[in-house]
């Protein structure tokens, strides 16, 4: 289908306008929000970080649960997949920034002078050409009226040459036209062909992503779904433990024994993290002070030798203070600084502070123990402390004797121990689990475990006390009656 060639001529300028005034500002507009793009998904991958880390931490406080470690473990490693995830989609990102939005800023800068240029050049060579082609029919009109009703088998050959020059100029005019709209249809369509390449590219890049992110989940989804598809499931040690506890104690009124069961259940209810593999530094200073902690549990011979005191009724008041003394966790006083730095299984303090030992085995170099003051706890080297002893159960030791009465007795200090060490078991909320779900004979169990175990705990508190005043009373009668 022929076309006018003014027609052609107006559709090539209008393809370089659109060029020059609309693509290649649309192109610095893609540019700029192509960065802002890059920007907020910098935000995004920080956010998801500084999420998953915290993820991550609280699996590491249920990894020291006996019920809950395999489900902080689990947290541990879903936060691992999905910052291994978020550092995927920032690397694509970085393709993302290098071949598409570095070339476009390139490309549109070198194109809008290039743009300029061409369409410039086509229009003065159309214009040139138009006007050559307009003089030469100018002129033949001229010899056409200087022709007639004169002569005009004389300007019958100028006429003819005209024609021709007028007929070889169109045809070079039409031509040019033609040329000239191709190349500015050409010209627009390689741009949109640029900008679908390089975003071809990218696509094929987060196609790439999601894949790899796609199969880094499916490896571990469905064991980590397994491990928290029963709430109520406990592990069999703690099972073994709690039924354990529920067997009925023997009273006995010896003060070793005692000792022997609260050691027992105490280092059962603490679960240290793992200690550090280094060996505990050295203080420059320790051999200032001759005494050492013990490295191993406390055993009953300790205090055996204040049983063989004179007859006259001492012994059995000593024997009941020691075991008062023996019931409460074996502390220390610190002697120089320490600082855990970025290790936040180690502790922090500086001289003087008073720790209790919740494990009293040293593990190369190191203790595990609780700060009374804070109530952090973690590892610290054993050459930065010595043995503290309380000064209030050495007073009553060695302070003179007098009727024992129950009033005489600390009794809120008791009540504050029974109430820390027989805190009960927190139960989650309802909303943590499927309200549709009937209580299973195994909860029902744990409760009535956790019931007998309280119970057993404050009667042998009870018959402790009650016989260590009756003994005290019988120790001073025979003393009054000698």
């Amino acid at each position: 289908m022929s076309r006018d060639p003014d027609d052609v001529n107006k559709l090539t300028e209008t393809t370089y306008k659109n060029v020059m005034e609309q693509f290649n500002p649309g192109l610095r507009n893609l540019v700029n929000l192509g960065k802002s793009y890059e920007k907020s998904m910098a935000a995004m991958t920080l956010s998801g970080k500084a999420y998953f880390d915290a993820v991550s931490k609280i699996g590491e406080n249920a990894a020291v649960s006996p019920v809950s470690r395999e489900l902080g473990l689990v947290l541990m490693e879903i936060s691992e997949v999905h910052k291994k995830v978020q550092l995927e989609l920032e690397e694509s990102f970085k393709r993302f920034h290098r071949d598409i939005i570095i070339e476009l800023e390139r490309k549109t800068d070198m194109d809008v002078k290039y743009m300029t240029a061409t369409f410039k050049r086509y229009q003065s060579e159309h214009k040139m050409r138009q006007d050559s082609l307009d003089k030469s029919q100018a002129d033949l009109k001229k010899l056409r009226r200087k022709s007639q009703g004169k002569h005009s088998s004389k300007y019958e050959i100028k006429e003819n040459e005209f024609l021709e020059t007028i007929s070889s100029r169109q045809t070079d005019m039409q031509k040019f036209i033609a040329d000239g709209c191709r190349e500015a249809l050409l010209e627009e369509k390689r741009r949109f062909c640029f900008l679908v390449d390089k975003h071809c590219i990218f696509s094929y890049q987060m196609a790439a992503f999601h894949d790899k992110a796609k199969e880094m989940m499916s490896l571990k989804l469905p064991s980590w779904q397994d491990k928290c598809s029963d709430a109520t499931k406990v592990p069999d040690t703690v099972m073994s433990l709690i039924e354990g506890m529920t067997t009925p104690v023997s009273m006995t009124s010896n003060s070793s024994l005692l000792v022997e069961h609260f050691d027992r259940s105490n280092s059962d209810s603490v679960v240290p993290p793992p200690a550090p593999l280094l060996k505990a530094q050295t203080s420059p200073l320790v051999n200032m002070f001759s005494q050492e902690l013990p490295r191993s549990p406390i055993s009953p011979e300790t205090y055996s030798d204040q049983d063989s005191l004179d007859g006259n009724g001492l012994s059995r008041s000593t024997s009941v203070s020691s075991g008062m003394n023996m019931l409460k966790k074996l502390r220390v006083q610190t002697i120089f600084p320490h600082t855990a730095g970025n290790n936040e299984t180690l502790l922090s303090f500086d001289d003087g502070e008073i720790i209790a030992l919740l494990i009293q085995e040293e593990r190369d170099g190191w203790l595990y123990g609780e700060m009374e003051k804070t109530g952090q706890r973690g590892w610290f080297p054993s050459s930065y402390c010595r043995p503290y002893s309380d000064p209030v159960i050495t007073d009553m030791i060695e302070a003179p004797l007098h009727p024992l009465n129950v009033v005489d007795l600390p009794d809120q200090h008791i009540e504050d121990e029974e109430e820390e060490e027989q805190q009960p078991v927190l139960l989650p909320p309802p909303d943590y689990s499927d309200s549709s779900r009937k209580p299973s004979p195994q909860n029902t169990d744990e409760r009535r475990c956790t019931k007998a175990l309280l119970s057993n705990g404050k009667v042998l508190k009870q018959q402790q006390l009650s016989n260590e005043v009756e003994d005290h009373a019988d120790s001073q009668r025979r003393a009054a009656e000698c």
